[in-house]
């Protein structure tokens, strides 16, 4: 079977304030209060998620990409 090289995250406002990054293959979420911190922390989530695991039973290869998707509320003038 083939190793996965992305993982893939939805990022989303906060319900307060900020935004929220919740991974969808693996049991990851951070947040940020700007789109470069959400972004920033991801990334050191997920590096951190992956450090002491096996990456083959996880099925992924050590530095996969990671793909972002926004979903970001409609402003009306």
């Amino acid at each position: 079977m083939a190793l996965r090289e992305k993982i893939h995250a939805t990022v989303y406002p906060g319900e307060q304030s900020g935004y929220v990054a919740e991974c969808q293959e693996f049991a990851i979420v951070t947040q940020g209060n700007t789109l470069d911190e959400v972004m920033q922390n991801l990334s050191e989530a997920v590096s951190l998620y992956l450090e002491d695991e096996d990456l083959n039973q996880l099925q992924v290869v050590a530095h996969p990409s990671i793909v972002v998707m926004f979903e970001l509320m409609p402003q009306y003038a």
